[in-house]
C-alpha cells in the first residue's frame, strides 16, 4: 500500500478508471456478439439494426479513449461486411 498521500490517490482513480473501462468494453462485446449472432441466424433486419446499435457504441468508446479509433473503425468495417454479405445472398 502506499504511503504518500499523492500515491494513495492514484491508486483509487486507477482503480476507478480501470472499472469504467471494463464496463465500456463489456458492452462493446455485447454489442458485437448481437451483431454476430443475428448475422449466424440470417436475420438481415435483426443484423441491420444491432450493427447500427454496435457503431454507436464503438464510436462513444472511440470518444471515451476505451479504443482507438482505428481499431474501432476495423471491427465496425468487419461488422458491416458480414452484415452486407447477407444482404448479397438473398
Amino acid at each position: 500500500m502506499p504511503n504518500i498521500k499523492s500515491q494513495e490517490k492514484r491508486v483509487r482513480t486507477s482503480q476507478k478508471r480501470a472499472e469504467a473501462v471494463k464496463a465500456e468494453k463489456t458492452k462493446i462485446k455485447n454489442a458485437v456478439k448481437s451483431v454476430r449472432n443475428a448475422v449466424t441466424a440470417n436475420d438481415a433486419e435483426q443484423a441491420e439494426k444491432a450493427l447500427n446499435n454496435a457503431y454507436s457504441v464503438l464510436d462513444a468508446s472511440v470518444g471515451k479513449g476505451v479504443y482507438h479509433r482505428n481499431h474501432a473503425q476495423r471491427l465496425k468495417s468487419r461488422l458491416s461486411k458480414s452484415v452486407n454479405g447477407l444482404n448479397t445472398e438473398e
